[in-house]
């Protein structure tokens, strides 16, 4: 009985040791140090913007926001990131004339057109109307969703100046007139969490008195 279990122990620790040493074999090969590779340099394509009033030439990865273009590769960051997704109105900016929310819209896709944004409507000396309008009315509050709101209210007149219909209309044929409820109505993409809302629409229509 000694002698078996003798050899029973002696066979399994010969399993063990072979398996100890193919281990022991193939070790070394796999402790190296696997060579790092770095992801390829996303490819980029040109595009030039003319942002308030000067051509500006970048080289951009083509799925970059124009929102993303203007705060981290022009470094304007007036226009503010709220949502990302279109439903805010806090990235609002003026495309050959017309309000765009700059956070669903590419860069690529505005090669060579004229893009206003806060800082190009007017100056710390020099302020745009309705920048003065909201620092009266105190329209800005806590101030974060004021650049989009002031971009989307001059966009706001300037469609009702060009007759362009909204929702609220009864006569879509008719000349839009800048009401508190045509002007709410056209405003009501843009949010504001301070709830100032009765402040801007009363900026929007002091401007839009004066232009009357």
């Amino acid at each position: 009985m000694a002698d078996k279990s003798e050899f029973s122990v002696s066979r399994r620790g010969v399993m063990i040791g072979g398996a100890a040493t193919a281990m022991a074999a193939h070790s070394p090969a796999e402790a190296q140090p696997r060579k790092a590779t770095m992801p390829p340099e996303p490819a980029t394509m040109p595009v030039t913007l003319k942002v308030n009033g000067k051509d500006r030439a970048l080289s951009l990865d083509p799925r970059t926001t124009l929102l993303d273009t203007l705060r981290e590769h022009l470094h304007l960051t007036g226009t503010k990131k709220g949502c990302d997704h279109g439903q805010c109105g806090a990235c609002t900016v003026i495309v050959n004339g017309q309000r765009i929310n700059s956070c669903l819209s590419l860069a690529l896709q505005h090669d060579g057109d004229e893009i206003t944004t806060i800082e190009g409507l007017g100056t710390p000396d020099r302020l745009h109307p309705m920048q003065a309008a909201f620092v009266k009315h105190d329209g800005y509050q806590c101030g974060y969703c004021t650049p989009g709101q002031i971009c989307s209210a001059v966009g706001v007149l300037d469609e009702i100046k060009r007759g362009v219909p909204s929702h609220v209309q009864a006569d879509i044929t008719a000349r839009p007139q800048a009401t508190g409820t045509e002007m709410r109505e056209r405003m009501s993409g843009n949010i504001c969490r301070c709830g100032a809302y009765s402040n801007i629409a009363e900026a929007m229509t002091e401007v839009a008195g004066a232009k009357a």
